[in-house]
């Protein structure tokens, strides 16, 4: 709309004539005299139709809430016993000279002003584009794009370079379940959409890209978990020729950072942060994701710690040796030779560290083993015969037989941390168009069934309920 003015710039328009656009948020008709409270995505603004305009007057009377709107009208300062100081244009309102509505609006079948609390979430979801009109929404999503924004610029300052890897991948055996994709050209064969782009991350280091990193996307086939969707968002990075402290450091000092400038607000409760065994992390506080808060009664104290020296390896149910984190992970340095040898399993330790805050893993990585040795040893002690090494890491082994730097990296559940620094409860608060708890999009009703013809050209058949 040409020359429409933001509502937060009406105080800088004292005297002068505007024309603002958005929802209508309040009307207040009081025969003579009708207020509207018009909303855009940068404030509100009160509007008075008087009825010397009598057009502008007869249309506001007949306006109702969530209508959209443009207005044209003169910025008053308002008298001083009706300044509104709880809001930030409360000091001016602007008086309606020509109104004109852009869309009507039926009653919308949940409240968008309040916090939203106090409506049922599957109300909320199904009608997200609403549920996201409300300022604490607003709020949640505009906090994401500034961290998100500042990862990016603090590390494209740290020399590295953000690669988008692809979405349409392998099914490899990595921990959770995939989601996978049937191919139509190659019936009987898919795709994976990736659970993370590990393996194209440490394939960049092999293609001699010594910083990466991505926002990406990741998806997991998981059962119902209240902190988890089925589609998230990670920071993932990857550094060539580093040792494990050197992921540490950077990832310490760009958190502390993104909290001083996104959110000066909040208090670290120690610097440096904490660094605690997996061991010691057990033993006192029973979990490897500690909450070392000293008030956890408030809201914006921050206890973040390092939890490392994990072990490797880990029983399956069925009695088998499992990796705790990840099968590209190294052991440490002393016990690599353990490992090759594939002896004294249960004591090996990994390159490992995970990030905690306030009760929550909000990062994990490790130290890679970039060799193929390292990538056989880890998969023998799990039991995997040498033909399924192969067939699904063959990729990996081949790449790095052409010679791999060192190399580690972490992701962050950025789900996760937006949702802390929200003072959130869930991250389906801080997530657009968030699924519920078992997977469903509401608004989109997802998971759907396709057309007979869609599954015949891809070769599938159902077998009948």
């Amino acid at each position: 709309m040409k020359n429409r003015t933001p509502t937060k710039d009406l105080k800088e328009q004292v005297g002068g004539e505007v024309t603002v656009a958005g929802f209508v948020d309040v009307r207040r008709d009081h025969g003579k005299l009708i207020f509207i409270d018009l909303r855009d995505e940068s404030g509100k603004v009160q509007i008075i139709a008087l009825p010397g305009r009598k057009e502008a007057h007869e249309l506001a009377g007949a306006i109702r809430p969530e209508w959209v709107i443009s207005v044209t009208g003169k910025v008053n300062k308002r008298p001083e016993k009706l300044i509104n100081k709880n809001e930030p244009n409360g000091e001016v309102e602007l008086e309606a000279l020509s109104i004109a509505v852009i869309n009507k609006a039926e009653t919308p079948p949940i409240e968008v002003r309040g916090d939203g609390h106090d409506i049922g979430e599957e109300s909320r979801l199904k009608y997200r584009y609403l549920d996201l009109r409300r300022p604490r929404m607003q709020q949640n999503l505009r906090l994401r794009h500034k961290i998100i924004k500042f990862i990016r610029d603090y590390l494209d300052r740290e020399g590295f370079i953000e690669i988008e890897t692809p979405e349409l991948t392998k099914s490899t055996p990595e921990g959770a379940r995939d989601f996978i994709v049937p191919s139509r050209r190659e019936q009987g064969l898919f795709y994976a959409l990736p659970q993370s782009p590990q393996q194209y991350k440490q394939l960049l280091m092999v293609a001699g890209f010594e910083k990466y990193f991505q926002i990406a996307r990741c998806f997991r086939d998981e059962d119902t978990r209240g902190d988890r969707q089925p589609e998230f968002t990670q920071l993932d990075l990857e550094m060539a020729y580093v040792e494990r402290e050197d992921v540490m450091d950077l990832n310490e000092k760009l958190l502390i950072e993104l909290v001083q400038e996104i959110a000066p607000h909040k208090k670290i409760q120690e610097l440096p942060f904490p660094r605690i065994s997996y061991k010691e992390a057990m033993s006192t506080y029973k979990t490897d994701r500690p909450d070392l808060r000293t008030d956890k009664n408030d809201p914006n104290l921050l206890a973040f710690c390092w939890v490392i020296d994990f072990p490797f390896f880990e029983k399956a149910d069925d009695g088998s040796w499992t990796f705790t984190h990840n099968p590209f992970s190294s052991p440490k340095p002393e016990h690599k030779e353990w490992l090759l040898k594939g002896e004294r399993i249960p004591e090996i330790l990994t390159t490992q560290y995970d990030v905690a805050l306030n009760g929550s893993e909000i990062g994990g990585g490790s130290i890679r083993g970039s060799n193929p040795e390292t990538i056989e040893a880890v998969f023998k002690v799990m039991g995997y015969p040498m033909e399924d090494i192969k067939k699904n890491f063959g990729h990996m082994l081949e790449a790095y037989r052409y010679g791999a730097p060192e190399h580690g990296g972490i992701a962050w559940g950025l789900d996760r941390f937006v949702t802390i620094l929200a003072n959130e409860s869930s991250i389906r608060e801080v997530i657009a168009f968030a699924k519920t708890g078992e997977g469903r999009d509401l608004m989109m009703n997802a998971p759907a069934e396709v057309k007979p013809t869609q599954l015949k050209e891809l070769g599938i058949r159902l077998n009948q309920k």
